[in-house]
């Protein structure tokens, strides 16, 4: 068992009067990390799952007086995919206003679904947590130096989902299956998402592009779909735990882009399983987007896990110039260039330097990035 980042700070939150919700991809381990508290606690357990359509119904028409027969006095409740029972937010609600002296424990895949129906219910009832597939630091603790770093090139192209790691050598079955069968699940079941072909098709024109700027009004072009449409779908994709983007940092130069988006994979795996390709890096020709993609997907995590709240961004100019990576924090400017060899030669541009005189510059490549991500 690989013990999470996030099982402290989520246990230590149990009868602290808040409902907790851990949402997260699915296949990510959020059953898994919650069965792991549950045993611990010397309480009554109450497991219900809204993709089940019988605890589903039955959530669904919960009130008051049905609830407190349900759920007895000091037992923890966990409910399984939240997302899916209707008016979920009212729901909890209910649950956590009648049962008294209860632990109320949600989990979600669907970020804009669950959410957005727990603001106004559940407002100052909640704790919200996020689980990613394994990080970085999670097999690092879990295994030693060495071994992390003998199975860096693995992680880049199969990418951390548990089952993934759990079961070396099956990892193109395992991918193919996760996209086919899990994947999409919550944002396929959405009544205005009418072209579930478009969004696979949207998702592959994504994973070409990985690194560079996106513009809506080409992946339109590319998918055959309007371009209002494309915002929506990758709004839903990335509320969905599949994909996240980060804007462009501009300050003070003209020519500084100011409005553009770069977009990653939550997990490398998930990525190349959209492409199919699965080939080893050294006979590779995007071994850089793949380098970019997977260190900034486990910086998001360690900076998630450590509740370290550090604006993203990405630098470019008009001319091209550009850097990688960028966090902005307490004042401080901390920039990141990332080359997957330590021997690639590497220009900072002048342009930004001399525009951010107090930025801090750093080079991350295969030798160093250990330091970044711990």
């Amino acid at each position: 068992m690989i013990k999470r980042q996030i099982e402290n700070i989520v246990s230590s939150r149990f009868f602290t009067g808040k409902t907790l919700v851990l949402l997260g991809a699915r296949q990510v381990g959020k059953t898994t990390l919650l069965k792991q508290i549950a045993i611990s606690l010397e309480k009554e357990v109450i497991w219900l799952n809204a993709d089940n359509p019988e605890d589903r119904l039955l959530l669904s028409s919960l009130n008051a007086s049905r609830a407190k027969e349900i759920f007895p006095t000091g037992s923890v409740v966990f409910i399984d995919e939240a997302q899916r029972i209707e008016n979920s937010g009212l729901t909890l609600k209910i649950i956590h206003d009648n049962c008294d002296g209860i632990q109320l424990v949600a989990t979600g895949s669907s970020s804009f679904e669950l959410t957005d129906k727990l603001k106004e219910t559940m407002t100052g009832r909640k704790s919200i947590f996020t689980l990613f597939p394994i990080s970085f630091n999670e097999l690092l603790n879990h295994t030693n130096y060495l071994e992390t770093l003998r199975t860096l090139e693995s992680r880049m192209v199969f990418g951390s989902y548990p089952e993934i790691i759990n079961h070396p050598g099956r990892e193109i079955e395992v991918l193919t299956e996760l996209i086919s069968d899990y994947l999409y699940k919550d944002v396929f079941a959405l009544k205005d998402v009418r072209k579930p072909d478009a969004i696979e098709n949207l998702l592959k024109a994504l994973a070409f592009q990985i690194g560079s700027q996106v513009s809506f009004r080409e992946l339109s072009q590319i998918i055959g779909i309007d371009k209002e449409t494309v915002e929506r779908y990758i709004y839903l994709l990335e509320e969905a735990f599949v994909i996240f983007r980060i804007g462009s940092f501009s300050r003070n130069l003209r020519n500084e882009l100011k409005f553009s988006k770069k977009i990653y994979f939550v997990d490398n795996g998930i990525r190349n399983a959209l492409i199919n390709r699965f080939s080893p890096l050294g006979i590779r020709d995007d071994v850089g987007a793949l380098w970019e993609n997977y260190l900034i997907s486990e910086r998001r995590k360690k900076n998630e896990y450590k509740r370290l709240y550090r604006l993203n961004y990405f630098w470019r100019t008009r001319q091209q110039q550009e850097i990688d990576y960028i966090e902005e924090y307490d004042g401080r400017i901390n920039a990141y260039e990332f080359k997957w060899k330590a021997k690639q030669k590497i220009k900072i541009p002048v342009t930004f330097t001399k525009a951010y005189p107090n930025a801090e510059v750093h080079i991350i490549s295969s030798e160093n990035y250990m330091d970044f991500l711990k």
